[in-house]
C-alpha cells in the first residue's frame, strides 16, 4: 500500500450509508518526503525570511505591541476566510465601546478568534501543542456567535463534510473521517506532535496543518484552529520568538490553490507540492511583516519626533497608541491617569498635527483613528470567492 501514491496520505472507505470518507494516514507520509532541489530552495528563503522578522522583532522598542496589531489583523483576515464581514476597524470599535448597531454581526466572532490566541499563546508556557489545548482553543473561538452551538471545545460525534453551501453529503466535494476513525487519526496526530522527525521545522508544521485539515475534527471553527496551530508550533519550536508570522494573508489570496494542494495530497499522495505551497507561503508572509515592522519602527521615531514639543504625557499617548489605534477622550484620560480637560487637550494637540484623525463627524462621544498606523496592517486586495463552506450531519456516521 505504502508504494502506491494514491494511498500514500489515506483512503477513501464506503460507508454504510454509502457515501465516501477520507481515512487519513498517520504522519509522516510512507514512502517518505522526497525534499529535492525545489523544496530545499523553497525552506532556505523561508527560514531565511523568518530570520530577518525575528531580528527586526528584536530592535522594536516594545515587540508586544505589533505582535497586538498582527493578532487582531490575523484574526480579521482568518475570520474572512470563513465569511465573515468585520474588519480590522470594526474589531478596534467592538474594544473600545462594545457592541454598536453599526458593526456588523460577525465582530464576536472575530473577537472571539483574538482571544483564542492569546489563550494559546499563554497556554503555551504550561502544556505543550496537545488535543487538550487544541479543544481549549476551540472553545473560545466558539463561545459566542455563529457556531456557539455547535459543541465549543468538543470533538464531533457526527459525520461533517466540505462542499458548496447547502450542499448534502451525498454530493460533497471531501468528507473527512467519521467519528471513529477521527479519534484515532487525532490520537496519531498527538504522537507526531511530541514525536521527534528528521524534518525541519518548517516541514513538520506544514505536515500538522495539512493532516488536521484533513481530520476535520470539530463541527466548526477547523479552519480557523489550523492556522492557530502554525503560529503555535512556530513559536513552541522557538523557530519564532514573538508569534509575528500568520499565514490567513497568504492563503485568502491563494484560496483555490490552498483547497487544491490540500486536495492533491489526498487524492494523489502530493505531500512535496504541499510543502513547496506552504514554504512559500511562509516566505512571502514572512518578507510581508517584516517590512510592516520595518515601517512602524520607521513611523515611531518620526512621530516621536513631531511630539517632542508637547509637554507632559504625549509620549505616552504616543506608545499607547501604536497598541490600541483607535481612541476617544474618556479611554486617554483613563490610561494617562489624568483629567478630562487635559486628556482633551492631548487629543486636540494629535488631531492638529495630522497624528490623530476624527472618524465620526460627532460633536460629543468622537472617536479618534491613528490611521497612518492603521494604514500599514491594511488588507489585501479580495480573492477570488471560490471557497466552499463547511456542513455537518445531524447523525452519527
Amino acid at each position: 500500500m505504502a508504494d502506491d501514491p494514491a494511498v500514500r496520505a489515506g483512503r477513501y472507505v464506503k460507508q454504510l450509508t454509502g457515501y465516501r470518507a477520507f481515512i487519513p494516514a498517520p504522519l509522516p507520509p510512507d514512502p517518505p518526503l522526497s525534499l529535492g532541489a525545489a523544496e530545499l530552495s523553497l525552506l532556505s528563503a523561508a527560514d531565511q525570511a523568518l530570520g530577518r522578522l525575528d531580528g527586526v522583532a528584536h530592535v522594536l522598542p516594545n515587540p508586544s505591541l505589533l505582535v497586538a496589531m498582527y493578532v487582531r489583523r490575523e484574526a480579521v483576515l482568518s475570520s474572512q476566510i470563513e465569511g465573515t464581514q468585520s474588519t480590522l476597524d470594526d474589531v478596534l470599535a467592538f474594544e473600545l465601546e462594545g457592541e454598536r448597531n453599526e458593526l456588523p454581526k460577525d465582530v464576536h466572532e472575530v473577537v472571539n478568534c483574538v482571544r483564542a490566541m492569546y489563550r494559546g499563546l499563554a497556554r503555551l508556557g504550561e502544556l505543550p501543542i496537545s488535543l487538550r489545548l487544541i479543544r481549549e482553543i476551540h472553545a473560545e473561538l466558539l463561545a459566542s456567535g455563529r457556531g456557539a452551538e455547535r459543541q465549543p471545545g468538543e470533538f464531533r460525534t457526527s459525520q461533517n463534510w466540505i462542499g458548496p453551501e447547502g450542499g448534502a453529503l451525498a454530493t460533497a466535494r471531501f468528507v473527512p473521517p467519521p467519528p471513529h476513525e477521527m479519534n484515532q487519526a487525532l490520537d496519531n496526530l498527538e504522537k507526531f506532535l511530541h514525536a521527534q522527525t528528521p524534518w525541519p521545522n518548517l516541514v513538520d508544521v506544514a505536515l500538522v496543518h495539512a493532516q488536521f485539515e484533513t481530520i476535520h475534527p470539530f463541527l466548526d471553527g477547523n479552519g480557523r484552529v489550523g492556522r492557530l496551530l502554525v503560529t503555535f508550533m512556530l513559536v513552541q519550536r522557538e523557530v519564532l520568538l514573538q508569534p509575528l508570522l500568520y499565514l490567513s494573508y497568504y492563503l485568502r489570496l491563494h484560496r483555490t490553490e490552498y483547497y487544491d494542494r490540500l486536495t492533491a495530497i489526498r487524492e494523489n499522495g502530493d505531500w512535496e507540492g504541499w510543502v513547496r505551497f506552504f514554504l512559500d507561503g511562509v516566505r512571502v508572509t514572512a518578507h510581508e511583516a517584516t517590512g510592516t515592522a520595518t515601517r512602524i519602527i520607521a513611523l515611531q521615531e518620526r512621530h516621536r519626533h513631531e511630539v517632542t514639543d508637547l509637554r507632559g504625557n504625549a509620549l505616552k499617548l504616543l506608545d499607547h497608541l501604536f497598541q490600541q489605534p483607535l481612541v476617544n477622550v474618556t479611554t486617554v484620560r483613563s490610561m494617562l491617569g489624568v483629567s478630562f480637560p487635559t486628556a482633551s487637550k492631548l487629543v486636540s494637540s494629535f488631531e492638529e498635527l495630522g497624528l490623530l484623525e476624527e472618524v465620526t463627524g460627532y460633536k460629543r462621544n468622537r472617536v479618534f483613528r491613528y490611521s497612518e498606523y492603521l494604514s500599514l496592517f491594511s488588507e489585501p486586495s479580495q480573492p477570488d470567492d471560490s471557497g466552499e463552506l463547511e456542513a455537518t450531519e445531524s447523525a452519527d456516521a
